[in-house]
């Protein structure tokens, strides 16, 4: 008897009805599986986030639950000078990490793929990835001190001047850019390391039957098949960049007269050091957020992130 007088037979389930029926059986163990990834993302990023678009409209204090103000805080921040000299300090700071963070993580990321890929050389470049934003800070802190550092007495025995690595106005973001380019490089490395490795080896050989040279290959093999993978990594990379805190907390304090002032250091200050206003502070948070899915929508669609030219 065929599958189609089977299937139409008196009191016979159909095909789609016993799959239906299937799902519904699973659907108590995959929920039992989401619960407590669920339970994290509502407790700590769902409510905090509505609780915060809620405070953005009032005029609440760490000391009092304040009244419904609708847009008037966004209104101050929109003629607050600090904010968008924050602002504007924060985009130099990104700029510069994902600039100098990109290029050396393809860079590095090509070497291992095609020099070694040995389990060692992973783990050493992972290494500075495992230590806390605080301890990298207080590191190069010492590390770059005007007086005692050894930057500067290395800089000094080759007889030049000392540098004000946290003091010069000039200097301070791209001090900062740079310890943090070193604490996430072997990570974004290892990111596109994974993408490489994706892409067919024989392509390649293919390449060098042409007689293609590495830069050649770079060019027209590695860069547009490893496309989506550095889209995603440049998306992550600049959420993690506008989000800078820790370095400029332990290391600058904000200073020198603003200079590393950055967005997430502001608002911190708003909240917690001038007048604990969380309403405002609450406000920039929502702001930030809004330009920080504007432009992840922007470079997900601009580099087309969704999409492998090997498909």
């Amino acid at each position: 008897m065929s599958d189609a007088t089977t299937a139409t037979r008196p009191g016979a389930a159909a095909p789609g009805t016993r799959r239906r029926s299937r799902d519904l059986r699973d659907l108590p163990a995959a929920l039992l599986f989401l619960l407590p990834a669920g339970t994290g993302f509502v407790v700590f990023f769902l409510w905090p986030s509505l609780r915060g678009v809620w405070l953005s409209l009032t005029d609440s204090t760490a000391f009092r639950t304040g009244g419904f103000v609708g847009l008037e805080n966004y209104q101050r921040m929109v003629a607050d000078p600090v904010f968008w000299d924050a602002f504007q300090v924060t985009l130099w700071y990104v700029v510069l990490n994902i600039g100098l963070q990109t290029v050396l993580a393809v860079l590095l990321a090509v070497l291992m793929h095609r020099l070694t890929r040995s389990m060692v050389v992973r783990g050493i470049i992972l290494t500075p990835y495992l230590v806390s934003n605080v301890v990298a800070a207080m590191l190069f802190l010492m590390l770059l001190d005007y007086r005692l550092g050894f930057v500067n007495e290395v800089i000094e025995g080759l007889g030049w001047d000392r540098v004000m690595f946290f003091g010069d106005q000039a200097l301070v973001i791209p001090t900062i850019a740079l310890v943090n380019v070193w604490r996430h490089l072997g990570y974004t490395a290892l990111l596109l390391f994974a993408g490489l490795q994706t892409i067919p080896e024989n392509l390649y050989e293919a390449g060098r039957v042409d007689g293609a040279s590495e830069l050649r290959m770079f060019r027209s093999i590695t860069m547009p098949l490893l496309r989506p993978y550095l889209g995603l990594v440049l998306i992550v990379t600049m959420i993690g960049s506008f989000q800078v805190f820790d370095t400029v907390s332990v290391a600058t304090q904000g200073g020198p007269a603003n200079a590393s002032n950055v967005i997430q250091y502001y608002i911190y200050e708003v909240a917690f050091s001038r007048g604990y206003d969380f309403g405002y502070a609450s406000a920039m948070s929502v702001a930030l957020l809004v330009v920080l899915a504007a432009i992840s929508i922007v470079q997900f669609r601009l580099t087309r992130a969704n999409q492998n030219d090997m498909a």
